[in-house]
């Protein structure tokens, strides 16, 4: 009977011993939030009510009955009253600090007419220093009827200061008198190739570049300073966080990185960045990844970003048909196919990742072709090649990105900006597979979204609006321009989180809000799933949380 006993009462002491363990291991919360309408993204488990966090990891997602074991005194509870919560939005397509600069520049991008664009250059200028230069602007052409500007426009009201404004794609820049002189850019400038100085009957500049023709003027810009751009970055990172994101892919150069290292080892980065560097450069890139690594989960690198053609604004865009408003030009190549595919092909046999901006249809085919050589030459393996814009598309053309695995990085904003005045440009039927949202998914492609910010707004919002009803901004076309491209709200979603996150190779961390991966997280003030898809755009966000923490919380 003794025996029995002493059993039994070692089983009772084995069994309490457990539980007490079982309590200390029980992980517990920092941050849990409940009573929220949560979309995670995730197709195992789509919807929840709450989830819990720890330092910078969620540790449950469900109902609250599953995660309350989880929230202890020290909790922080955000009761969010029914809100809805979704995976933080990753900008596929920035120019990060470019962004942060342009929102102190002169801002152009609604002037709506010659006088207009004038007189706020000349008040941009009042306030200028003498000889400071003047830039920014992110003007369109198209709000004044389409004329371009000229230097004549300008150079009375910017005497002292040298001006470049772009136009709001980035392919094509004004230049006044002052700029000119200090490229020293005249009527005896040779052509530039892959570019354009456009000139008049005379054969005199009229301050317009486009494409490799602006490096003239870029070259002899004062450099900012690494403190100006620091506080480039710390803008842009403010602004995007109040726009829900709470990632980016950048497109920039090893400047724009080393601001990047900088911010990131003094722990001051806000959002998580997926840096990528010139395509010629891939030598340089390979040797960092050597001894470095690829960087960690707030700061990560090893793409490199090249270009084939211009842009639709520009007539820089490379088609195989003329413009249909000139019927001669067909656009340009900014760089030779021969060279492309040799900085292609030797960038992927190092493993980097390769992202080349296309946006007519012929630079898409040869931009396919290449891809597809590349990859039959360098054997199989998951290289995730991406096209950036891909945005006019020959129907034959559109299969080839999920046989390729190629992965098309879009912009949706840009279909609702391009979508008043494109059919000018290259005519209704090439337009039917402009901005090819739906025919690309439905043939299984990888399709993530950005913004292109600085050229367009990094508003993910409006980025979803755009996509689900291709409403034109200027109204014109309620029913959507092209409605045939529509895509359904999971999946611009979608495109703005986990799969955007794959395009990044960091699906296992971001994208999407499971156990393990990193708790970053937007609160909008409307479920976005219970209101008519023309009202998106006017939903706001209400907090943006990245690894726990809290980084914009909207003003009441």
């Amino acid at each position: 009977m003794r025996k029995i006993w002493f059993a039994s009462g070692l089983f009772l002491l084995i069994l309490g011993l457990l539980m007490v363990t079982n309590c200390f291991n029980r992980p517990t919360a920092d941050l849990a939030i409940v009573n929220a309408r949560i979309w995670t993204g995730n197709p195992a488990q789509p919807w929840a009510e709450a989830l819990t966090v720890k330092a910078e990891q969620i540790i449950g997602v469900g109902d609250y009955a599953q995660v309350k074991s989880q929230i202890t005194s020290r909790t922080r509870v955000l009761d969010l009253g029914g809100r809805f919560v979704c995976p933080g939005f990753i900008d596929a397509h920035v120019h990060f600090i470019e962004g942060g600069f342009h929102l102190t520049q002169v801002q152009l991008r609604d002037a709506r007419t010659k006088a207009e664009f004038v007189a706020r250059i000349k008040a941009f200028a009042a306030k200028c220093a003498p000889g400071e230069w003047i830039t920014g602007g992110d003007w369109d052409h198209s709000l004044w009827g389409g004329t371009l500007p000229e230097r004549d426009w300008i150079d009375a009201v910017t005497p002292h200061n040298p001006v470049w404004i772009s136009r709001l794609d980035g392919h094509m820049a004004l230049a006044n008198s002052l700029a000119l002189q200090a490229a020293g850019i005249d009527r005896h400038t040779p052509a530039v190739e892959g570019g354009t100085i456009v000139r008049d009957r005379t054969g005199k500049p009229t301050g317009i570049l486009k494409d490799n023709a602006l490096y003239l003027v870029e070259k002899v810009i004062p450099q900012p300073t690494m403190s100006q751009k620091s506080n480039a970055l710390m803008a842009a990172m403010r602004y995007v966080a109040q726009q829900g994101v709470t990632a980016v892919h950048h497109m920039g150069g090893w400047d724009d990185l080393a601001v990047f290292e900088q911010t990131r080892k003094a722990g001051q980065l806000i959002t998580r960045i997926s840096a990528a560097v010139p395509l010629g450069t891939w030598e340089d890139l390979t040797k960092k990844i050597k001894r470095e690594g690829r960087g960690d989960h707030w700061l990560r690198y090893g793409t490199v970003k090249g270009f084939v053609d211009g842009s639709l604004g520009s007539h820089t865009a490379a088609f195989f048909e003329p413009y249909c408003d000139t019927g001669q030009d067909s656009g340009l190549l900014v760089n030779t196919p021969a060279d492309l595919y040799a900085l292609i092909s030797a960038s992927d046999k190092a493993g980097l990742q390769v992202a080349i901006h296309a946006i007519g249809d012929r630079a898409n085919r040869l931009l396919l072709d290449i891809y597809e050589r590349v990859s039959a030459e360098n054997g199989g393996k998951d290289r995730r090649f991406r096209i950036e814009h891909a945005q006019h598309l020959s129907p034959a053309d559109i299969p080839r990105f999920a046989a390729l695995g190629v992965i098309a990085s879009m912009q949706p904003y840009h279909c609702i900006d391009d979508g008043r005045w494109a059919e000018r440009f290259i005519g209704h039927q090439r337009c039917m597979t402009t901005y090819a949202f739906r025919s690309l998914l439905d043939r299984h492609a990888r399709l993530v979204f950005g913004s292109d910010w600085y050229v367009a707004p990094p508003t993910p919002l409006e980025g979803i609006y755009a996509a689900v009803t291709r409403r034109t901004l200027d109204n014109k076309n309620p029913g959507g321009w092209i409605p045939e491209q529509k895509i359904s709200l999971p999946e611009a979603l979608q495109a703005y989180t986990l799969d955007a996150a794959y395009a990044s190779f960091e699906e296992k961390l971001q994208g999407s809000l499971e156990i393990g991966k990193l708790a970053d997280l937007v609160v909008l003030n409307r479920n976005l799933f219970q209101i008519s898809p023309e009202t998106i755009n006017q939903v706001l966000v209400d907090m943006t949380i990245v690894g726990g923490q809290l980084v914009y919380q909207r003003p009441d």
